[in-house]
């Protein structure tokens, strides 16, 4: 390298459902620093946010996440039973209407997202086309959004094969990478408590999809140890999230020991359910927390020749 290189900066964004907000406290703790990286790639909710932050447009994500309730998380959630929980056309539209949409080469910092091939088990790197088509094929969790039909191939979340894009940064020609992985601390902590039909209160919203979720938000709310007995199970939602983790936790350590980080940040997010999209606050000050905690690792390796 020479001395009149400058090293090009990747941020490696890692997947995590609605930890993935804290995504927003990293990019805000390096802006703060005085960081701003020249490169940027997302797995899963890792895509969205970086595409928003590649594009110019993480400040109006911030308020928008900011301000989200439950019933706005269940306001986007269109429920099927085909290939997924969550279809995921209402938040399209709500991005397509909020959110310029771009081609990822028209972007202002060169941006990436992770994708799985379902049909072919391949990993796939999305770097041109609809940015929000493929923030979209980026998040599509297994068993909770359908996947998308694109180019002949079936798309899902990302995380099934690079949980945390180090690789990507690399390929597309990043010196120094900062990644954060979202599921350092997962495994193993506590299912939630099943809740009982009587526990659950009337929904304020009308309609059976509006009761759904509110069954569903009242199982994520409750956390206990863990189940007393046999017959007192974890909920199906629970088992599906808790094996994600585990599998995404496994896949980043591998891929991590193999293509390391240059800087590891990894906020600890253990307490934040699969669809806690809700409680952005905790999660930005979370991911703030976690990048100045390594800040001194970072400037020092920033000022080496």
């Amino acid at each position: 390298m020479t001395k009149n290189h400058k090293r090009r900066i990747g941020l490696a964004l890692g997947g995590g459902s609605a930890r993935g907000w804290s995504h927003i406290g990293v990019i805000r703790a390096l802006q703060e620093a005085g960081v701003e990286p020249d490169i940027v790639c997302g797995t899963s909710i890792g895509s969205l946010v970086g595409a928003a932050y590649a594009a110019g447009e993480l400040d109006r994500l911030e308020g928008w996440v900011k301000s989200l309730t439950w019933q706005n998380v269940v306001s986007l959630l269109d429920v099927t039973v085909t290939g997924g929980f969550i279809k995921g056309a209402k938040l399209v539209e709500f991005f397509a209407s909020h959110f310029t949409d771009v081609d990822i080469t028209k972007l202002p910092k060169p941006f990436g997202a992770v994708a799985t091939d379902l049909l072919t088990g391949r990993e796939v790197w999305l770097r041109e086309g609809s940015v929000i088509e493929s923030v979209r094929a980026s998040i599509a969790v297994p068993g909770l959004f359908t996947p998308v039909a694109r180019d002949g191939r079936l798309l899902a979340d990302g995380g099934l094969v690079n949980p945390v894009p180090v690789s990507l940064c690399r390929a597309m020609g990043a010196d120094i990478v900062i990644a954060v992985d979202l599921n350092a601390d997962m495994v193993g902590r506590s299912f939630r408590k099943p809740v009982e039909a009587k526990d659950i209160k009337p929904p304020r919203r009308a309609g059976r999809v509006a009761f759904i979720f509110d069954r569903l938000q009242a199982s994520l709310a409750v956390i206990r140890s863990g189940p007393k007995s046999s017959k007192s199970m974890p909920s199906v939602l629970d088992v599906l999230t808790n094996s994600i983790n585990i599998m995404q936790m496994h896949i980043a350590r591998s891929r991590l020991a193999g293509e390391p980080a240059d800087v590891l940040i990894m906020p600890r997010l253990s307490q934040m359910a699969l669809l806690d999209f809700h409680r952005a606050a905790p999660a930005i000050s979370e991911g703030s927390r976690a990048t100045n905690a390594v800040l001194s690792q970072l400037t020092h390796l920033l000022e080496e020749k």
